[in-house]
């Protein structure tokens, strides 16, 4: 059946190439013969963070994001830097971000965001026994650390707070590893 829907590319251009995003457009062939233009993002991937402190309450943050032109409430999350590690890149993060370093980790799964217009894929994270060590954010990097219970953060997606698709999905799996069978 998976080869009954597959496209193959035909002819491929970059039509950008960002600093962090490149812009392509191929010509494809459809499962029917015929042609069709595919136009996408590719991305080099990001990591996102469930990061437990030791009273249960997970590290959220509130950050502006340009494209929406609001403040966002989000897990600790960061883009992969090419052939890194992605357990390195999630260390590296949750200490850029929160200053936390986390003696436990724990690959949950991976989600892939906008899969109609970019190939990004976001591994998903648990890291847990936090200890708290300074953060250094990124130059231009500026957000809010605070902390909020599993219960909260779902009750936020629900009423809207909380819209971030990478969080929303990473609360789907901390609710499925954190909360009690």
């Amino acid at each position: 059946m998976a080869a009954e829907l597959t496209e193959i590319c035909v002819r491929s251009e970059q039509v950008f190439d960002g600093v962090l995003l490149n812009v392509h457009r191929d010509t494809v062939r459809l499962p029917d013969g015929k042609q069709g233009v595919r136009e996408y993002i590719r991305h080099p991937g990001a990591v996102v963070v469930i990061a437990q402190l030791p009273d249960g309450h997970l590290i959220f943050e509130r950050q502006f994001r340009y494209p929406c032109g609001r403040v966002f409430i989000e897990l600790p999350a960061g883009k992969i830097d090419a052939g890194e590690d992605i357990e390195r890149c999630a260390r590296r993060e949750l200490l850029e971000e929160t200053g936390y370093v986390a003696d436990s980790w724990r690959h949950l799964g991976v989600m892939h965001p906008c899969i109609g217009y970019s190939d990004e894929r976001i591994e998903i994270f648990l890291a847990s026994g936090l200890r708290h060590e300074g953060a250094s954010l990124d130059d231009g990097e500026y957000l809010e650390i605070f902390p909020m219970s599993l219960d909260e953060a779902e009750a936020a997606v629900l009423d809207g707070r909380i819209t971030d698709a990478k969080t929303i999905t990473a609360l789907f799996w901390a609710a499925k590893v954190l909360s009690p069978a």
